[in-house]
């Protein structure tokens, strides 16, 4: 790196090309989480493939998001079955609901170690938490699974 005469611009440059960075950073991490209204919008439109990884007596006992496709995490097979729902294409995006968002914030991480590039993390779950709705408490489509 070459330093001009005109060094006093540097860290004025040097500063605002971080503060950019860390925006766009920002703004990255951001995307990768959804609220649960946000999920059944994208959802019901195409936009997003929104899959419940709960387990299947989770399922019976609340019912499901409406426009959700079921695979739960717990049982074998779960990474083939996503690779099916996406036809192999992991810049496709996924977004993931479990019960209060502690398995998909897991598992979010886990599927971007594996090279899916934009999972999605709809964090207040189905049951919602002390500060978030959840799905049903926000009284959003559900279906139920007998």
């Amino acid at each position: 790196m070459i330093l001009h005469r005109q060094t006093c611009q540097l860290p004025t440059r040097l500063t605002l090309v971080c503060l950019l960075l860390l925006g766009s950073l920002t703004n990255a991490l951001a995307a990768q989480i959804m609220t649960a209204q946000e999920a059944s919008k994208l959802s019901q439109t195409g936009e997003i493939l929104l899959i419940d990884i709960r387990r299947p007596e989770e399922w019976k006992q609340t019912g499901v998001a409406q426009s959700a496709v079921l695979n739960s995490m717990h049982e074998p097979g779960f990474i083939a079955r996503l690779d099916i729902l996406t036809k192999g294409d992991k810049s496709q995006p996924v977004a993931l609901i479990c019960a209060r968002g502690n398995r998909s914030t897991w598992l979010t991480g886990e599927l971007e170690k594996r090279g899916y590039e934009n999972i999605i993390n709809v964090t207040e779950g189905m049951l919602g938490s002390n500060d978030q709705n959840g799905w049903l408490r926000a009284q959003l489509p559900i279906r139920k699974i007998e």
